[in-house]
């Protein structure tokens, strides 16, 4: 990224030399982040992050559907949520079970008043992997458009656009260890598409705006090195380190909770409940041995409240106040992971010896 962050000015969009070695290099990344989905470089749209790709798909097949609900699961990302609640159509929530699983039984009675359907291919809080392509089928066989939010799956488990048969797909570089603030939207050739942002006709008319060459520079060549850990199996050693740390926390510790099928979930996340400790404190707490992790999902981290994922999933609130996310990548390595354990099972430890006394850290949730 540094030359185009330090020389590279010129617009794409231009006629001029430099202007065309930009278009060449956005071209060149294009083609990465389409690999990466398995999609064609044409059906790439460059945003300005996740949650633009979001509302950008939710926002066209709104546009773009007669009446009917939009059938989205009830652990979708809040920028899926927020977005479909905003719209003057109904809203019907699919149910997941205790595992966070969609309730496949409940969704052919919602197709029947659907307009367009969007689920959700992995959790962003406890990374359960959803059964997207048989979603999909259903819904392809209703005749309605659908879109997935692949943002906490990209990078790490292979995704193909074209065997899932999905219309609409959303991306964002930062989650595979690309920049912030650049993301895409996967949208199947030939698909009528109504765009969120008007203005020069940028992306084939399909994102208007000037496009951040150096962003789409990082996540094309991010998409290309997440590309080849995958097929390097990758995902294998970055779930040892996940195991490891997991292991090493039960066997540590009484009064823990992994939450979250454990039989279909992203390799590099753990979700873990601990009885009789608020999770603000052992946040606090961690981050003072170098430990980086959230409580519910990091968009949501500081609200103090459950997330609607763990109550959707049944989690007693008490217990979802006391869970955190942890997550690995391809830049850890075990010994990182079972240092993470050792400080996990200090704190936890500390942190119940206070407040099992009935003093320490006051934790005050908002209503």
């Amino acid at each position: 990224m540094l030359p185009w962050l330090r020389d590279g000015h010129a617009n794409p969009s231009g006629a001029y030399r430099e202007a065309k070695r930009a278009r060449a290099a956005i071209d060149r990344a294009r083609e990465q982040v389409a690999a990466l989905i398995g999609g064609d470089a044409s059906e790439v749209v460059f945003t300005g992050g996740g949650t633009e790709s979001v509302n950008t798909a939710l926002h066209s097949l709104d546009h773009l559907t007669g009446s009917g609900n939009a059938v989205v699961s009830s652990i979708e990302h809040s920028a899926v949520l927020r977005c479909v609640e905003a719209m003057a159509r109904g809203v019907s929530r699919m149910p997941v079970n205790v595992g966070g699983v969609l309730e496949m039984d409940a969704l052919a009675e919602q197709l029947k008043v659907a307009a367009f359907v969007s689920m959700m291919m992995a959790n962003n809080e406890t990374g359960v992997i959803q059964p997207v392509s048989e979603f999909f089928q259903m819904a392809k066989a209703a005749g309605l458009p659908t879109h997935s939010d692949a943002i906490q799956a990209a990078g790490k488990i292979a995704i193909d656009v074209k065997a899932l048969g999905v219309d609409m797909l959303s991306v964002s570089a930062h989650k595979f260890h690309g920049p912030k603030g650049v993301g895409a939207l996967y949208v199947r050739g030939g698909l009528a598409f109504e765009p969120l942002l008007r203005g020069g006709g940028q992306e084939s008319g399909r994102r208007s705006g000037t496009e951040n060459t150096a962003g789409i520079v990082g996540m094309g060549v991010a998409a290309e090195l997440a590309l080849r850990h995958l097929r390097n199996d990758g995902a294998t050693s970055i779930s040892a380190m996940r195991d490891a740390f997991e292991a090493k926390v039960l066997g540590g510790l009484t009064g823990v909770t992994r939450n979250g099928d454990t039989t279909r979930r992203l390799p590099n996340t753990s979700h873990l409940s601990f009885v009789g400790c608020e999770a603000a404190g052992l946040l606090i707490l961690l981050d003072e041995k170098n430990i980086a992790c959230s409580a519910g999902s990091a968009c949501m981290t500081g609200s103090q409240r459950p997330s609607h994922v763990q109550l959707a999933m049944g989690i007693p609130e008490p217990l979802a106040k006391s869970s955190l996310r942890f997550s690995f990548s391809r830049l850890n390595t075990m010994v990182d992971a079972l240092m993470a354990a050792d400080a996990v099972i200090a704190a936890v430890g500390r942190l119940r010896r206070v407040q099992g006394d009935g003093v320490g850290p006051v934790v005050v949730y908002s209503p």
